[in-house]
């Protein structure tokens, strides 16, 4: 099974964000100009959250709150669940249905090192279960 290091390696490490004093309109800009459904929240470097469409949906519109003037720190989850770089795709997969989130920060020795989505993983565990048909394939074959 592939590691969380191969997975980036492929995808690339870099990572939006915001602060959490950036306004949730600003954000979900930001996320609707990127085609992404999350963005860390950093404060002077230092992961301080994570803010997701699905906060979005059930903090603000949901309870009526302006996306203008409301922080993204009064939406964002602060309680964020990370991966390292050596963790492996199963290891990754388990920890975000358990929890039932949709993206994991990366961060290796405090240092966020990429953002990892639930179809990232997907598409890994697929790639992985074609390889092994084909490896599958060709053995009875020969």
């Amino acid at each position: 099974m592939k590691l969380i290091k191969h997975l980036l390696d492929a995808k690339g490490r870099d990572v939006e964000s915001i602060t959490p004093d950036g306004s949730v309109l600003d954000a979900i800009m930001q996320m609707a100009e990127k085609g992404i459904g999350a963005l860390l929240v950093l404060e002077e470097g230092t992961l301080a959250g994570i803010v997701t469409e699905r906060d979005y949906a059930r903090k603000v519109i949901l309870k009526g709150r302006s996306s203008k003037g409301t922080p993204v720190r009064d939406i964002m989850t602060a309680d964020v669940i990370t991966a390292t770089s050596d963790d492996s795709v199963q290891k990754c997969m388990n920890m975000m249905t358990e929890k039932r989130c949709r993206h994991l920060p990366v961060v290796d020795n405090g240092e966020i090192t990429g953002l990892i989505s639930i179809g990232d993983l997907v598409k890994a565990i697929i790639a992985d279960q074609k390889e092994e048909i084909e490896q599958l394939e060709h053995y009875i074959s020969s």
